[in-house]
């Protein structure tokens, strides 16, 4: 494949008109953008100048075709395998808004978000949930380290290809399709057991088939590995060294390399998002973009995904110019209230011309609510 050349173009400019005048920055805004009262009292951020002035108006037509609804906000309502997290709000959310199947969410998009035809579809909700044959259980270890038994959805299973063959025929009968698949499944891909990581590795490749089964440009796939990246350890001289990082990279980077040529055969992207362990760190993500080295293989940033708040504009201003298919816009209030509009514009200032997937996390609202929210505010930001 040819070579991964990110483009950082609108770099020097945004630092440039960081010192711009309140009346300059004010008359470059695009008076069509819709601001909460909240946000209104904001300080003009460089964003602000350089996206007014270096991009045409979108018509709302290419606005909305920049937008994907998102599964994963939503997994309270869709009937599921006890996988999506807190009872007492699936229940109080299908008590408000009923129960869905991945089958049902073209639909539901189509009638949620007015316009929309790109999907974002969290791996943990495929199939048919009554027919187990489309699904396969493993033992894992949980966040606290311990032990625990999960079921995932597999691709490559007989019942589980009609499954998919299935989900292509609703999409194409709501005019709504797959844009993305947000996956949990593939672990242990940088695994220092190679037979782990190998292991791994396969499972991607089933579901990168199912992935062009219907239709998706692009997949992201988790690194695995430690929750908490290794830290730099004393050294015997007065500079600390991370060989334990760097295996685990060695590592990463082989196996996207393989999920890259592999994706390539089949039209499929494999993404790098910004969660924990080695992708908690935006430069571990161009790390192993850059040593990838091939155009199947990209980072789709999270707007929120961060350690820390000082990562929340500069590190997606840093993952920027290596993502081009799929972000995820997102609303998250652990570090205060996100803006939203700010993260769009660093996106756009990167010449990024994908999709912006609508990924409500928590903060005020439900999650239909924060996806609705959502949806506006990235349109006033294009």
């Amino acid at each position: 494949m040819g070579s991964y050349r990110p483009s950082r173009d609108a770099f020097d400019r945004r630092y440039f008109l960081r010192g711009a005048g309140g009346s300059l920055a004010a008359g470059a805004l695009l008076g069509a953008a819709a601001v909460p009262a909240a946000q209104a009292q904001q300080a003009v951020t460089p964003e602000d100048v350089t996206h007014a002035s270096a991009f045409r108006p979108m018509t709302e037509h290419e606005k909305v075709a920049r937008i994907a609804s998102n599964s994963y906000p939503i997994r309270w309502i869709f009937k599921n395998h006890d996988n999506v997290g807190d009872k007492a709000t699936v229940t109080s959310m299908k008590a408000k808004y009923g129960e869905i199947t991945m089958l049902d969410f073209p639909a539901f998009t189509k009638k949620t978000f007015p316009g929309v035809t790109k999907m974002d579809m969290w791996s943990s909700l495929f199939g048919d949930m009554g027919d187990m044959s489309q699904y396969e259980k493993m033992s894992i270890t949980g966040y606290d380290g311990k032990p625990r038994t999960v079921v995932e959805f597999d691709p490559a299973a007989t019942s589980a290809k009609g499954w998919l063959e299935k989900m292509a025929n609703a999409q194409a009968k709501e005019g709504v399709f797959c844009h993305h698949i947000s996956n949990n499944a593939p672990r242990d891909i940088c695994d220092l057991d190679d037979a782990k990581r190998k292991a791994g590795v396969a499972v991607a490749k089933k579901w990168l088939d199912g992935a062009a089964i219907l239709g998706a440009k692009s997949m992201r796939i988790n690194s695995g590995g430690p929750r908490i990246a290794p830290s730099p350890q004393p050294n015997e001289t007065s500079y600390p060294k991370n060989p334990e990082l760097e295996r685990y990279l060695d590592q990463c980077i082989l196996s996207f390399k393989e999920m890259a040529e592999y994706g390539a055969k089949v039209g499929v992207k494999v993404t790098l998002e910004n969660h924990w362990g080695l992708t908690a760190n935006p430069i571990n993500i161009r790390i192993i973009v850059e040593e990838v080295n091939n155009v199947y293989c990209e980072a789709s940033p999270d707007f929120c995904n961060w350690e820390h708040k000082y990562l929340l504009y500069h590190a997606l201003n840093d993952l920027a110019p290596y993502a081009h298919t799929t972000v995820h816009a997102k609303f998250w209030d652990r570090f205060g209230q996100p803006d939203v509009q700010r993260g769009v514009r660093i996106m756009l200032n990167n010449n990024y011309t994908g999709v912006f997937a609508l990924e409500y996390e928590d903060g005020p609202w439900d999650g239909i609510e924060g996806a609705k929210y959502l949806y506006q505010q990235v349109m006033a930001a294009l």
